[in-house]
């Protein structure tokens, strides 16, 4: 069976964002909002979060490194970033 593996950005209650991977984005988000998600997300003020990207990848290792990539970015480039993706309002 062939696995998705997703690149995901989400928008926090708090203006911040949160960068992860996943193989279920839909599962993925609601633990973020139960709380049983990452660390980062598990603090009440930053839920709920809503999901406002995602990328597949054909590997893990691609998604990953995206994912990287994405958390090393200043602020500004990160929400340059998400435009030129089409990203949902933010």
């Amino acid at each position: 069976m062939e696995t998705n593996h997703y690149f995901y950005v989400l928008h926090c209650q708090d203006n911040t964002f949160y960068g992860g991977y996943t193989t279920d984005p839909k599962r993925r988000l609601e633990e973020h909002n139960s709380g049983t998600g990452a660390k980062y997300t598990r603090l009440p003020s930053r839920r709920p979060v809503k999901m406002i990207h995602t990328e597949i990848f054909a590997t893990r290792s691609d998604a990953t490194k995206a994912e990287y990539a994405f958390k090393k970015l200043t602020r500004t480039k990160k929400e340059q970033y998400l435009k030129k993706k089409g990203a949902e309002s933010f």
